[in-house]
């Protein structure tokens, strides 16, 4: 079983949950950084640039140097990013240009200890289905979509909506699995061994 802790630098419930569901045991601290996006990045630089200040936000608070994981999730039409909706007509606006078309989540991961610093981008492609404006209303009164990028959680309502996905589903729900686990590994924290 896993005996090295390690910090997640995020108050997000959805990541928190994945990674209880794979047995890990950690802390979780919420790293209050600026998100604003920088002109002239593309969105995977956009995410991975979160991701690390999130992981240098809490890495300034432990001069012990524990591992920390963060992550940074978009949500990407074309080239355009939708962040988190600002209000109910935002996450509206949102879920009608996502309708019947087919748009990118990116996630920027990062595991830090001390001077040593890793981050990826995972990308997952997921295809909408034609939504009514009955449909959009009925999910947006949920109040589900208001706090995830995209105005929508893949894991929640919307899943009736994606009629296919290519790559890690967990990704769309902000944390690729497979990537974060290979990269806690190399910083020594042990997923699935000696179990």
């Amino acid at each position: 079983m896993q005996t090295k802790p390690f910090i997640l630098a995020s108050a997000s419930p959805r990541r928190r949950e994945l990674l209880e569901r794979i047995g890990l045991h950690f802390t979780i601290e919420a790293a209050d950084t600026d998100e604003t996006l920088v002109p002239g990045l593309s969105p995977a630089e956009q995410v991975m640039r979160l991701s690390r200040n999130k992981a240098c936000a809490i890495a300034a608070r432990h001069p012990e140097d524990p591992v920390i994981l963060s992550a940074d999730t978009v949500v990407v039409l074309e080239d355009t990013i939708l962040g988190k909706p600002a209000d109910a007509d935002d996450a509206r606006r949102m879920l009608h240009a996502l309708s019947g078309r087919t748009h990118h989540v990116l996630t920027g991961v990062t595991v830090m200890q001390g001077s040593h610093c890793q981050t990826r981008c995972e990308v997952t492609e997921v295809h909408f289905a034609a939504l009514s404006d009955a449909e959009i209303d009925a999910y947006v009164a949920t109040g589900e979509p208001l706090d995830k990028a995209g105005a929508y959680g893949i894991q929640g309502y919307a899943a009736v909506f994606a009629t296919g996905i290519s790559g890690d589903y967990y990704n769309v729900m902000g944390l690729p699995l497979h990537t974060a686990a290979k990269m806690l590994r190399q910083a020594g924290i042990p997923v699935l061994e000696a179990l």
